[in-house]
């Protein structure tokens, strides 16, 4: 009966602490956590869109647009990227992407993956907001084909041409706080610092300058490109980042369903841990319980 009743206390505590705290959170009859602890309180907001999943998910290198379709749908996102130069949206004789994404349930970011100047970046988007009206879309200008690493100053000027024409561009940058900071000032909605080169799976290699470009922001940011497992997107997220987008490290999983959904708790158990605040790292040891009056 005393554990019965410990259980219950257990329950009624959580329940209210969490009703205090983000007023949605329910807990089952076994006291488990009944929905994600993140929600209407910690939601995320872009160019006036407010999003409730900070996971965004790529539509290339799958094996079909369904398994893509289910990848999406395990992530629990709400935004995928469209490599327009790559993916059909718009030929109707060939398998179209919106007829397993639905682009009225999710927010389609078209992207300018494979472009290596403004120019081309410019004309691409361009094409994308006369296919789909889209003004909010993901800038990525690259300066060659063996790092895929981003050309800033081309970058920087497509961005100041986009912002210009009416577009909300999302920005894949270099994780260099200044160059962040240029491209916000320039227009940019948000900022997209690298983790390690696109589809590399290497992990965040430099978290001191992600850090300090999440300080230094006043717009969202989000790595974008690197992640590797479900432990990068939870670093990601304990730095600060707003959010995750990522593309390989799913598509090219043994089982990307599976990969999906890891992802998903990832990006969620690192939010919570950066909401909570983590101790403070301590050189030596310091004991769980005082050793003064022991028996």
């Amino acid at each position: 009966m005393k554990a019965m009743a410990f259980a219950t206390a257990v329950r009624d505590y959580i329940a209210k602490e969490l009703h205090q705290r983000n007023g949605h959170q329910s807990v089952n009859a076994e006291g488990r956590f009944a929905a994600p602890l993140t929600g209407a309180d910690d939601r995320w907001t872009v160019a006036g869109h407010s999003f409730g999943s900070r996971l965004i998910v790529g539509t290339g290198k799958y094996k079909d647009f369904a398994q893509n379709a289910a990848a999406v749908e395990a992530a629990g996102a709400e935004i995928v990227t469209v490599a327009v130069r790559r993916v059909n949206i718009s030929d109707p004789g060939q398998p179209l992407l919106t007829d397993f994404i639905d682009p009225k349930r999710y927010t389609y970011l078209p992207n300018t993956a494979g472009c290596f100047t403004a120019e081309e970046a410019i004309r691409t988007l361009r094409l994308a907001r006369e296919a789909g009206g889209w003004d909010l879309v993901k800038l990525e200008v690259l300066g060659e084909a063996k790092t895929l690493y981003p050309d800033m100053r081309e970058t920087l000027k497509a961005t100041e041409t986009l912002v210009k024409e009416g577009f909300k561009p999302m920005v894949y940058c270099v994780d260099d706080p200044i160059a962040a900071k240029q491209l916000e000032e320039a227009g940019a909605v948000a900022i997209m610092p690298l983790g390690a080169p696109i589809g590399s799976g290497l992990g965040i290699q430099n978290r001191v300058t992600i850090r300090l470009i999440v300080e230094g922001a006043g717009v969202p940011v989000l790595v974008d490109a690197g992640v590797g497992t479900a432990s990068d997107a939870s670093v990601a997220m304990e730095l600060g980042c707003d959010g995750v987008l990522m593309n390989t490290a799913i598509a090219e999983a043994k089982d990307p369903i599976l990969m999906a959904r890891a992802m998903r708790l990832a990006v969620e158990s690192g939010r919570l841990a950066y909401r909570a605040g983590r101790m403070g790292q301590r050189r030596y040891a310091d004991p769980s319980s005082p050793l003064a009056g022991l028996i």
